[in-house]
């Protein structure tokens, strides 16, 4: 009964993984082709019908490349950097509710884990740097641990007003708590100022300076080439896209529609649902990758620390004071 169950749960992890696996591998295709409509130019377009198998030519590059390690880097931990950063992303999955009912693990504690999960990632990105023996390398991971520590804080904040709200760490009730309502609605003030988080964490533009092409080549992940790059690749655009569904559930309902649009046929439609908003999101990502200018480090830091903290110190005060006052939520002395 134990190696049943076990099996069973192992199917259920594959499950999930596999497709979004697949999703995060199309996400770099869609990216490109975006990117090169917005930049009027083809983008990739030999490899497969519209160039859709792109990104598994890429892959098999990658894998059948040699791995080059620095002579003089602490090999344990270069190897190790990537598989942290790969491993807490997909990780984070774990908690994310697909459907009513649906997912590998229904945590009272969701968004505490997904926090802390988060926060572990960024020792991938220490790791990297530190262990090649690089200055390059070892410079970009200082930048992208910084930012991403001092950006934590803002979005910490941001999902501090929505568990207010809601009363609850669990993430299938904080969707079901959108049943009539979006978040995004009373709550878009919170919801800028988590999207802009978001970017930071995931070091998109115009955050991206860390990966700083001019000057560090390639960031924390300059030294590392061929399969342990592969990881790096993946995670990045795993924790986009888990942003990206995380952004949905917060502030858009997750797989919930108002109740104006409830039906037998949307009831078997949720993770579709789900899905459709979280394209939405990535969209996002690659638009403001297209269109904003990379914005210098110090002024990264100076935005988060004078601009971006304090306002979101004072949404968490201002927000439940208010709907307090209006009823929207009642009080609890």
């Amino acid at each position: 009964m134990t190696i049943l169950s076990t099996l069973y749960n192992l199917l259920e992890v594959l499950i999930v993984l596999v497709p979004i696996l697949l999703a995060v591998a199309f996400m770099t295709i869609i990216e490109r082709k975006v990117l090169a409509a917005m930049q009027r130019r083809v983008g990739p377009n030999k490899v497969g019908y519209y160039g859709v198998l792109q990104p598994f030519a890429d892959a098999l590059k990658l894998v059948v490349k040699e791995t080059v390690v620095p002579a003089q880097a602490t090999v344990s931990l270069f190897y190790l950097a990537p598989v942290i950063t790969l491993v807490f992303s997909l990780l984070g999955w774990a908690v994310i509710p697909f459907g009513a009912g649906l997912t590998i693990s229904d945590f009272p504690l969701g968004i505490l884990y997904t926090l802390a999960i988060s926060s572990i990632g960024v020792y991938g990105v220490l790791f990297a740097g530190w262990s090649a023996n690089s200055k390059y390398a070892f410079l970009g991971s200082l930048r992208s641990t910084a930012q991403m520590i001092s950006y934590e804080l803002v979005l910490g904040s941001a999902i501090l007003i929505v568990i207010i709200m809601t009363g609850s760490f669990n993430i299938t009730t904080i969707i079901e708590n959108q049943e009539a309502i979006w978040f995004v609605v009373p709550l878009l003030p919170v919801f800028i100022v988590f999207f802009i988080s978001a970017l930071a964490e995931t070091n998109r533009t115009p955050f991206d300076l860390p990966e700083a092409e001019s000057e560090l080549v390639a960031g924390f992940f300059t030294e590392h080439s061929g399969m342990i790059f592969v990881f790096f690749f993946l995670g990045e655009y795993c924790s986009i896209v888990l942003m990206s569904t995380l952004t949905a559930i917060l502030f858009f309902g997750g797989y919930n529609m108002p109740e104006l649009f409830i039906n037998d046929t949307f009831v078997n439609l949720q993770s579709i649902v789900l899905g459709l908003k979280t394209c939405l999101f990535c969209f996002l990502f690659v638009w403001f990758r297209a269109t904003l200018p990379r914005m210098r480090y110090d002024g990264l830091m100076v935005f988060c620390w004078t601009g971006m903290l304090p306002i979101a110190i004072a949404l968490v005060v201002l927000v439940p004071s208010i709907l307090v006052a209006f009823d929207i939520i009642p009080y609890q002395n």
